[in-house]
């Protein structure tokens, strides 16, 4: 006997579709006719027979987003020091989250701030995905003072806070508004920032 009929539609191309509908209109306000619309799905049935519920379709459009929109925040840790690591990082989010062609903010910070009792887990996935990118920010930082980069004194834990919070900060004020030009000036001065090594 057949398995089923094939399906209609490209996976990756439904997911970009999902993410943009999440990304413009939050996890909440985002119902499943609106994502079968969008993603060009027939039903329901259909949706959550190739990506699960609307919970799990979200948890794979975030994957998504990581390796697409938010790809910079890779480039960033992968620079040399940890000053490049951070300017990349806060750069790359003024432009992603600015980016014309796409919804603006970010979808980790704008996806779920607000949620009913039903939907705590998406907001707290999303809560330990900002929590891990301020993590590895804080060891990257650990690791530029064990190296010297950074003056003995240094506090990554508080320095990694900061620059989370300039860096969530960005999403918000561009999807307010806020200019490319306006946040790439925010990035340049909270760089100022930045623990000088007394023989520097």
């Amino acid at each position: 006997m057949a398995g089923g009929r094939p399906r209609s539609f490209d996976s990756d191309t439904a997911l970009d579709r999902a993410l943009e509908v999440f990304w413009r209109q939050g996890y909440e306000g985002t119902g499943i006719s609106d994502l079968t619309k969008a993603m060009g799905i027939n039903n329901a049935p259909s949706l959550y027979n190739a990506f699960g519920n609307k919970e799990q379709l979200f948890s794979k459009v975030l994957d998504r987003y990581a390796d697409g929109p938010a790809r910079y925040i890779r480039e960033a840790f992968d620079q040399p020091t940890a000053r490049a690591a951070v300017e990349t990082l806060l750069h790359g989010a003024a432009d992603a989250t600015t980016d014309p062609d796409r919804p603006r903010g970010c979808i980790t910070v704008q996806g779920a701030l607000a949620c009913s009792p039903g939907t705590e887990a998406v907001r707290e996935e999303l809560a330990a995905r900002r929590a891990a990118g301020e993590t590895a920010l804080r060891e990257r930082l650990r690791r530029a003072r064990s190296d010297g980069e950074l003056p003995a004194g240094t506090d990554p834990e508080g320095l990694a806070r900061y620059f989370a919070t300039i860096y969530q900060g960005i999403a918000v004020q561009a999807a307010g508004g806020a200019s490319r030009q306006q946040l790439h000036g925010i990035v340049d001065t909270a760089m100022t920032v930045w623990p000088q090594r007394a023989d520097a």
